[in-house]
């Protein structure tokens, strides 16, 4: 009776973790929602008028603020710099991973595997003006130069879930490979890069987010140029005298869509991908 009433008792206090965890969820989004779909003059300052929902639901607030934002145009870009920058990073970094990872009794590949993954601790802030003066200086002021930071800054915490997931990869599976006659090449990419998929998911999911949300990146190194992604195209809402936030909450919307279809994609792999990645 007593591990019946324990187990009860543990099981509510979850409900009530899991109630309080979905609210701070579901408030947001229902708030990005309603200001997405009310018109400005339905906007008051009491509370009331911020939360009732609108009186009548038009799209006029998505077709202005895609016309602001470029949204065809910014869209494109944010897309291109996510896709490349993506598909580098499982490439690369998966590669950088096995390698550091299957060679950590070496003093020499674990000295390399801690100072990449040192790298995490190193704010942006300390980096942001040299970063801009040399991209400027070698002429990667553009959407590659930033595709290329992009790759170096996730390269810490990717290459350290690539070698935690190696862990759960057998060793026996290559020394059969090898005694087959396949070379190391040939080993990772026909038996252990397929074996890593539901790293690849996770790996593409976390670096697909930060890309596709950052705003700083893009505004130091593209600044002055004619290309915009989403996140600087939104900031044209935000104005010296106040924030239009019925367009710029309506562009929020149109922006969650594409990130959103492609967790719904990953996300069958993803935890298992964290959880064993995260053993070491």
């Amino acid at each position: 009776m007593k591990k019946t009433s324990t187990v009860e008792k543990s099981n509510k206090l979850v409900l009530v973790l899991l109630i309080l965890g979905l609210s701070t969820i579901i408030f947001p989004l229902y708030m990005t929602v309603v200001i997405a779909f009310k018109q400005p003059s339905e906007m008051t300052n009491s509370i009331s008028g911020i939360l009732s929902l609108p009186k009548v639901w038009s799209l006029n607030n998505f077709r202005e603020a895609m016309q602001v934002t470029d949204f065809w145009n910014s869209l494109k870009n944010s897309l291109l710099i996510s896709v490349l920058t993506v598909g580098l990073s499982i490439l690369i970094h998966s590669l950088m991973g096995y390698t550091l990872g299957r060679n950590k009794s070496s003093k020499f590949y674990n000295f390399v595997y801690l100072f990449i993954v040192s790298g995490m601790f190193v704010p942006f802030a300390i980096l942001m003006m040299p970063l801009a003066k040399q991209t400027a200086e070698m002429g990667l002021a553009n959407w590659f130069g930033v595709i290329l930071l992009y790759v170096v800054f996730y390269m810490p915490m990717n290459i350290m879930l690539y070698s935690g997931y190696l862990t759960n990869i057998p060793m026996a599976l290559e020394e059969a490979a090898r005694v087959d006659g396949a070379s190391t090449w040939r080993t990772y990419w026909q038996i252990i890069f397929p074996i890593m998929r539901p790293m690849h998911a996770t790996v593409a999911v976390i670096t697909a987010l930060a890309v596709w949300n950052d705003v700083m990146t893009p505004l130091i190194i593209m600044a002055g140029s004619a290309e915009n992604t989403l996140p600087l195209a939104q900031l044209n809402f935000q104005s010296q005298f106040g924030t239009n936030y019925n367009l710029a909450f309506a562009s929020y919307l149109l922006s969650l869509i594409p990130i959103l279809i492609f967790y719904v994609i990953c996300q069958k792999q993803i935890l298992n991908g964290v959880v064993n990645g995260a053993v070491k």
